[in-house]
């Protein structure tokens, strides 16, 4: 969310959203006063909800297996900060929520170029994306862009960080079946796991890096404590790795879409005159939907670029690990180190050279 700044120095939400009424205002603008408005008044209903976990557990009320999930947070926690994750109060109250997703987050594109929509803001630089707490504003947004003739991408996200700032509770929408079933446990740790690497690590104008880092953390990391926790044999661990760590399936989608990235750039590139590169990209994106098995109206420019930015540099984090000799505790640390000027460009796709001089 884009509101790092403000939670540094305001810790009552009711002060966040005249914060963010004034800033707006300070932008000049509607779209930026509608955006900081309904992000002030989300984080401020989600304060309203929220409930100490230790209160949720001890409510008989509470479903068994919601309760004993939520009893796992502790755990969770310690288990990252032992992986050299910053230590936060967060994940202390739990937030039921009676919609699908946390936020719903909308990314744009060029639709004949792999040029990403980016947003600015004082004090905490740009993002390609913009999370909503309202799926009809998010959705009225993404139309807005649509009619500005770009590439569109809205997706339901579980969860989101407010980067160490401010004290982010335990959403309902971080796991499946209110808790119940064995994904409920790999779903819970990945989204804790993920959001405390953005409290730990997070550089401004670099949301590749920072999701991509993100994801290759909690990724890896996931099925690790589902094996302490629970065992190798355990349904939750069977679970992860049979149906979100499948290695050979997250390759071959890596595969594909790469090879339809660097076919489009080709196309985008050329001299064909639009109506020529927008046939032959057609043509490109209904060949990957078959071969993902899914809709190519689903699949645009914003997709692949998103796609993108949560899979980039895989392996070249892989390879920085390895140098630091399989710690994740130096792993963090030499990350850590990074700074904007790190890099040469601000929202960076290509950041593999700033992994490698790690390395050395």
């Amino acid at each position: 969310m884009i509101t790092r700044w403000a939670f540094r120095y305001f810790s009552d939400p009711r002060v966040l959203v005249v914060f963010c009424v004034v800033l707006g205002a300070l932008l000049g603008g509607c779209a930026s006063c509608r955006y900081l408005w309904q992000a002030g008044l989300g984080q401020l209903e989600l304060s309203n909800k929220a409930r100490p976990v230790a209160e949720v557990v001890a409510d008989e009320r509470t479903p068994p297996g919601l309760g004993g999930l939520l009893s796992r947070i502790p755990d969770i926690k310690k288990f990252g900060e032992k992986h050299g994750l910053r230590a936060t109060k967060n994940y202390e109250h739990y937030v039921q929520l009676d919609r699908k997703a946390a936020v719903w987050v909308v990314s744009a594109s060029q639709r004949l170029r792999f040029e990403p929509e980016t947003w600015s803001f004082p004090f905490v630089g740009s993002f390609t994306y913009l999370g909503w707490f309202d799926r009809a504003d998010a959705d009225k947004h993404a139309a807005a862009l649509e009619a500005r003739g770009l590439d569109v991408y809205v997706r339901a996200a579980p969860a989101y960080s407010t980067l160490g700032w401010f004290r982010d509770p335990v959403l309902s929408t971080m796991f499946s079946g209110g808790g119940d079933g064995p994904a409920a446990a790999g779903e819970l740790a990945n989204t804790v796991l993920h959001e405390s690497v953005h409290a730990t690590v997070y550089i401004n104008d670099q949301s590749y890096f920072n999701e991509s880092l993100a994801s290759f953390v909690a990724d890896a990391l996931t099925p690790v404590y589902l094996a302490g926790q629970y065992g190798q044999r355990s349904p939750e661990y069977e679970f992860w790795k049979k149906h979100v760590d499948n290695r050979e399936k997250r390759e071959e989608r890596r595969k594909l879409m790469h090879a339809a990235y660097t076919d489009l750039a080709a196309v985008y590139n050329g001299t064909a005159p639009d109506a020529g590169k927008l046939e032959r990209k057609n043509t490109i994106i209904s060949k990957l939907a078959r071969d993902l098995g899914s809709e190519a109206g689903k699949i645009n420019n914003a997709v692949v670029i998103q796609f993108k930015t949560y899979g980039s540099g895989t392996k070249n984090f892989e390879a920085l690990l390895a140098s630091c000799g399989g710690s994740w505790q130096r792993f963090i640390s030499v990350v850590g180190s990074l700074t904007s000027k790190s890099f040469s460009s601000t929202q960076q796709e290509d950041f593999s050279e700033v992994l490698t001089s790690l390395c050395r």
